[in-house]
């Protein structure tokens, strides 16, 4: 599963990215594993909003997701811009691969996720019609999560066995993310599906479960490279972004489940040749979702997160997402 979600700063710069899940099949975990991820691109910041962020996946076992997602919704403008009643259309398609593995007597994991999208901005400037489309890869991802407290890395029959001996138990873990700046990007033009520039998000988290239900908690910060190639020559800098996040999971029988998330992120203030263009952010991220075991080894789900930006610089956005998983060993 995976929205899209847009901001953007003073020069009408926005990117977008998505949200995906995966969830493990039941065969594997009695728990069941739900990776959601959700990509936001707000103008070389990103915000996400993912539920079951850490949860054990069984050595040897891999998981691959394909997915689609649909955002819609109004964009805010600088007004000095000029730009009135603007909207955007996004389609995003994504491919995923995680591979769980140990470091020591630690349970580790590498998550890798390429998109793609297309997209269509609308709205009317200095009161005349306009419109701008983009289509092309957005800005891969690789992440490297470590467990510091929690389950061991075990077997699918081990872990099982273990999380039925522990229905109580908590997970700590920390990890790096890194999107890598080969998407979509051409500096003569100010809107594109790339950065540009490398983002470096390192994150803490905790998940505690008993029995059906998991809570989880998790804070994170976004720190961007120079942009070398900003339009006209320029040069673009971030400031971080700032996030945190919080889950409610239940699971039911016959690998039926459901969550709540929330996500809050503020900061990214930008400067474009050292001048402070005074264009912070701070959004507002709720999402639902719901998934299915399709059978053993394969999975299915559908998620819809409304994005508000509680600034007069944003934008307030709807996704619809469908994601399908496939486990292997």
């Amino acid at each position: 599963m995976f929205p899209i979600c847009l901001d953007m700063n003073s020069k009408k710069i926005f990117n977008f990215s998505l949200i995906l899940s995966l969830k493990m099949s039941q065969k594997y975990l009695s728990t069941s594993l739900l990776l959601c991820i959700i990509l936001l691109s707000v103008a070389t910041k990103a915000q996400d909003v993912e539920p079951r962020r850490w949860t054990n996946i069984p050595l040897g076992v891999k998981a691959a997701t394909i997915g689609y997602g649909y955002t819609f919704g109004e964009v805010l403008f600088d007004p000095l811009l000029e730009v009135e009643e603007a909207t955007v259309h996004a389609h995003t398609f994504i491919g995923s691969y995680v591979q769980p593995f140990k470091i020591g007597k630690k349970f580790a994991r590498l998550d890798v996720l390429v998109p793609f999208s297309t997209a269509r901005w609308e709205g009317l400037l200095r009161g005349s019609p306009a419109s701008v489309e983009r289509t092309g890869l957005a800005d891969p991802r690789i992440r490297l999560s470590y467990h510091i407290l929690g389950p061991p890395p075990l077997s699918p029959k081990e872990l099982q066995e273990y999380l039925m001996a522990h229905p109580v138990n908590t997970t700590v873990g920390v990890s790096l993310g890194i999107n890598v700046p080969v998407g979509q990007y051409d500096e003569d033009k100010l809107i594109n599906l790339g950065l540009n520039q490398f983002a470096f998000r390192p994150q803490i988290g905790v998940a505690h479960n008993w029995g059906l239900w998991t809570v989880e908690l998790d804070a994170s910060v976004f720190v961007y490279t120079k942009n070398n190639s900003f339009f006209n020559d320029g040069t673009r800098r971030q400031d971080p972004l700032y996030a945190a996040q919080a889950h409610l999971i239940k699971r039911f029988k016959k690998g039926l489940w459901t969550s709540i998330s929330t996500s809050y992120g503020q900061g990214g203030t930008s400067r474009v040749n050292r001048l402070s263009k005074d264009d912070e952010r701070a959004n507002w991220l709720n999402a639902a979702s719901f998934g299915l075991n399709v059978s053993r080894t394969q999975s299915a789900k559908i998620t819809y997160l409304y994005s508000k930006t509680l600034k007069d610089i944003g934008s307030n956005a709807h996704s619809i997402i469908l994601a399908y998983s496939l486990f292997f060993q």
